[in-house]
Formats: structure tokens, sequence, C-alpha cells
């Protein structure tokens, strides 16, 4: 398998999302169960993270293998450190882009929960995914979608616009694409696919404290956007600003998610 040789972004604090992670895993195993195998497949798990739904899926696959495949390096040794001594040599790990994806042989299916979003090129995403899967194979994913997050990201722009950051000539970055249900059914049509299924879900998340709700969104929502900031005192004042908006909110400290899920298959060969 080929790996990504463009630059990534500062890498994960990979302890604190296996730590606070539990809203995604929630929503991929449901993604998860909707994969029908036979349990001698072989599977790329798309955006591996640290590889708690990869723990389920290899329960699946007793006579199977996955290809635990993240951008982050730091969060591939914290999936192979929670993964390799259950499983040995039925999973392997890859440090690659999705988006540049490229196999040596291709696999039964393609698997992916909370990833897809950070791909901002979706058209060269579902290529690549084609090209991985042999005839017949499928691809289940869910990831942010339509209007994710929408009101924390009116309440990171009213900050920002507070701060007077864009007037200083520092950029806020969009790092996502939130794209609609039936622009990525377009999509998969155009790249080849066919059985092809969309659709949003709405999956609010309410965050028990504000504590709990700042070190979400500071370390898994915005941690790409909070280093444009120039300082570490900039970056406090940025997430305690936000905080207070959130805990304004109706409920308070909630993010108002949207999934987007999809499902589809290459063709068979004929």
């Amino acid at each position: 398998m080929n790996q990504s040789t463009s630059e990534p972004p500062a890498d994960w604090n990979a302890n604190v999302y296996h730590r606070v992670s539990t809203p995604q895993v929630t929503w991929g195993q449901e993604v998860f169960d909707r994969l029908p195998l036979a349990g001698h497949e072989t599977v790329i798990d798309a955006g591996c993270g640290t590889g708690i739904l990869t723990a389920q899926l290899l329960d699946r696959l007793p006579n199977g293998h996955v290809i635990a495949i993240d951008r982050s390096p730091a969060m591939l040794e914290q999936a192979a450190a929670y993964l390799s001594p259950r499983f040995g040599n039925r999973v392997s790990f890859v440090q690659a882009d999705v988006a540049d994806l490229s196999v040596d042989h291709p696999v039964d299916a393609i698997i992916s929960t909370a990833t897809f979003h950070w791909v901002r090129d979706h058209q060269r995403l579902f290529r690549h995914l084609y090209a991985a899967l042999r005839p017949g194979g499928r691809i289940i994913a869910q990831c942010g979608g339509g209007p994710n997050i929408l009101r924390l990201r009116e309440h990171a722009e009213t900050v920002f616009a507070a701060g007077r950051y864009r007037e200083r000539g520092i950029p806020w970055p969009n790092p996502w694409e939130f794209a609609s249900p039936d622009l990525t059914a377009t999509r998969l049509i155009e790249a080849g696919f066919v059985e092809v299924a969309t659709g949003l879900q709405g999956k609010p998340t309410t965050f028990g404290s504000a504590g709990d709700f700042k070190e979400f969104v500071e370390h898994v929502v915005l941690r790409e956007h909070l280093p444009a900031l120039p300082d570490d005192a900039a970056r406090a004042d940025f997430m305690n600003a936000l905080t207070r908006l959130a805990g304004a909110d109706d409920p308070p400290y909630t993010l108002d998610y949207w999934r987007l899920n999809f499902s589809a298959r290459r063709p068979n060969a004929r």
C-alpha cells in the first residue's frame, strides 16, 4: 500500500481523543452494524483513530483482516498499542491520507466513521475508494454533513471577529467538507458506484459541563483552527469566550451534530 507524501496538519492528541471520543464511537457502532460480513473478508478501516471501533470490526472477522489507516502517527501508535496485543497479525497499520488511498490488492469492503468530512476533495476521495475495492466490494461510511455544527461555527466566527484577528491578517481555516446527501450521491455515481444510498441524521450531543465541552471542542472540533491564533494566551481566551457562548445555548454545551450516512457498491466484474 502506498503512503501519502503530503504534509499532515499538527498531529492529534491521541490520548485525549481515546478518552473523549464517546460520541464518535457511539455513532460508529451504528455504521458498523450496517456492514454485512461473513467473517473472512479483508476490510479497510479508513480513519481508524485510536482503534476502539476497529476492535469491534475485528471481532466480526475471525478469519479476516483489517487494514487500519490513519493520517495521524499518534492515532496509529495508540491504535497499535490497543489492538496488536489482542489481534496480532489480523490487523495491519498504514499511515496514509485516505484521499490518496492506494492498495496493492483490492479489498472486500471499506468502512469509515467521523473521517471523510476532514477531506475537502470528495470527488478525488471517492475515485480512490472505488479503485481500492474489488468488483462487488462495498463502502459504508458516516461523516459530518449538511448543517453540521452550524451553531458552533457561528459562535466561533463571532469570537474570531470580536478578537479582530481577521483584521490582523490571521487566517481562520475551513478544513471540512460538510456535503449534502444529494451532492454525495451524485459524486459517488460519478466515481462509478452503484446501489448508492445517502441520508442525513441529526445527532445533537450535550456535554455535562463547561470543562467537558471545552476539552472536546479544543482537541477534536477546532484542532486545526486554534493553531492559527498567535499564542497560547489567545487560544485560551478564544476557547473561554466560545465556551461562554455555548453555555447560553438551549440546551447549554450542545453541539448540533448532523451525520451524513452513505453506502455504495463497486459493480461486479463483467
